[in-house]
């Protein structure tokens, strides 16, 4: 059975933090963000690498079980529509591309800041999970296999909270990247897809809560 990307994409981000805590933190200081040292040492990578490590097990079971859902359907969505290798590309941007965009605000927030650290894929995620959102709105988003709200109307209350909450900067939790991660990823799918604008909005108007 051949891999999709996202499989693989999760394989990698499992296996690097996986070894990375295994290392002695070699790796992780060598591919942690830190704006800080990014400016000092020019180690742009960290744009990148910080999206494959992760605190710890449940911070990568929570981002890597959200891919795992979301990515798929974004996958074969894009590849539906601009066919299997550019469709590839395209999906890859939105992911990627959302890992460093979501990180160019804490960038300038914190280069400053010796201290200030940040890992995880949320910017990534954040991002798949919003073009999901803009494909298939009204799908529901279940969380905590509980409570189920169509993904447009969770969209809004998600960066409502991921923006005020990074305005107040009271946990450890990057919501910048949160924020920046879903606006980037709905609005180049837009970009990407603009007839997927119409059907968003058709979708919304035909919803109904009965």
């Amino acid at each position: 059975m051949d891999l999709s990307v996202t499989l693989i994409l999760l394989i990698l981000t499992v296996g690097i933090s996986w070894y990375a805590w295994q290392d002695s933190n070699n790796l992780m200081e060598s591919w942690i963000f830190q704006p800080y040292v990014v400016q000092r040492d020019n180690s742009w990578h960290r744009f990148i690498t910080s999206g494959f490590l992760h605190a710890d097990f449940m911070h990568l079971f929570f981002n890597m079980f959200t891919l795992y859902f979301f990515g798929q359907a974004v996958e074969m969505t894009f590849m539906a529509i601009f066919g299997p290798v550019m469709g590839i590309v395209l999906y890859l941007l939105v992911y990627l591309g959302g890992i460093i965009v979501s990180d160019i605000p804490t960038f300038f927030k914190h280069r400053n800041d010796p201290g200030y650290r940040a890992l995880g894929a949320s910017g990534g995620v954040a991002s798949v999970v919003f073009a999901s959102i803009l494909f298939y709105p009204t799908n529901d988003i279940c969380l905590y296999a509980v409570l189920c709200i169509p993904g447009f109307i969770l969209g809004v209350l998600y960066l409502m909270y991921s923006y005020f909450q990074g305005k107040r900067m009271g946990d450890n939790i990057n919501h910048d990247a949160h924020f920046y991660g879903a606006v980037y990823g709905f609005g180049l799918s837009l970009a990407l897809v603009p007839q997927a604008g119409p059907l968003f909005i058709q979708q919304i108007s035909n919803w109904s809560i009965f």
